[in-house]
């Protein structure tokens, strides 16, 4: 008797565990079916950012412009695509040799450290998660990077990163940190400027207070060489 009440309560949490899950799908395919056309008003990770910066009693505001593929600079383009995820034009939304490679790091590291996320994987958190580094977030996240490359093209995801990446406090979007860094658009930037963008990506928060960072200089450089070869969509 008692194992049949406790096979009946397992079948039930199943079940309600099913549905959640197959809720959760439905509404992430339903938001990426409308980002195909339109642009998000906000995603999770900027709301996260600007609860996080009111919490502290900052008076930052949001910078967040969208604009057109179009009007983004191919610099900026060829930019990400060597700073950030290289096989972004020709893989499926997973570099399985990257993340070999950071499973490795997090296990002599003994604790998470490293995602080897590619671009849509960044997307894929940027829309939908939080910034912590879990396996759970993680999990979440490969089955959003699987809806986003089978619902949409290459270009609009590259589009969509390009628009709602953090680059500073408060800072969101090609068109913002343009502004916010060299005073022009994000049609206008050079090659050298792109790659310092694209230099700033894995902590822009850190490198907005240290500009000069010979890091971050010599990170520009190795950007720079690699931008001619970077396949953009």
């Amino acid at each position: 008797m008692v194992i049949n009440r406790i096979g009946r309560w397992t079948l039930r949490a199943g079940a309600g565990v099913a549905v959640v899950a197959l809720a959760w799908l439905a509404w992430i395919s339903a938001h990426i079916a409308w980002y195909r056309y339109q642009a998000p008003r906000e995603t999770a990770f900027i709301a996260q950012r600007m609860d996080e910066l009111r919490a502290k009693g900052s008076k930052t505001t949001l910078h967040y412009r969208w604009v057109p593929y179009a009007r983004i600079s191919v610099q900026l383009k060829r930019a990400m695509i060597a700073a950030e995820d290289a096989k972004f034009a020709e893989h499926d939304g997973f570099d399985w040799e990257g993340i070999e490679k950071a499973l490795e790091k997090n296990r002599k590291k003994g604790r998470v450290v490293a995602g080897g996320s590619t671009i849509t994987q960044q997307l894929a958190k940027n829309l939908f998660l939080s910034p912590t580094k879990s396996y759970w977030r993680k999990g979440g996240e490969a089955v959003v990077t699987v809806l986003l490359e089978a619902m949409l093209p290459k270009q609009r995801i590259f589009e969509l990163y390009l628009n709602v990446i953090e680059w500073g406090d408060g800072v969101f979007g090609a068109e913002a940190a343009a502004q916010r860094y060299f005073g022009v658009s994000a049609a206008q930037l050079s090659a050298e400027q792109a790659a310092r963008l694209a230099a700033m990506t894995p902590s822009p928060r850190v490198f907005e207070r240290r500009p000069d960072s010979a890091y971050l200089d010599g990170r520009v450089a190795t950007i720079l060489a690699r931008m001619p070869s970077a396949l953009v969509p």
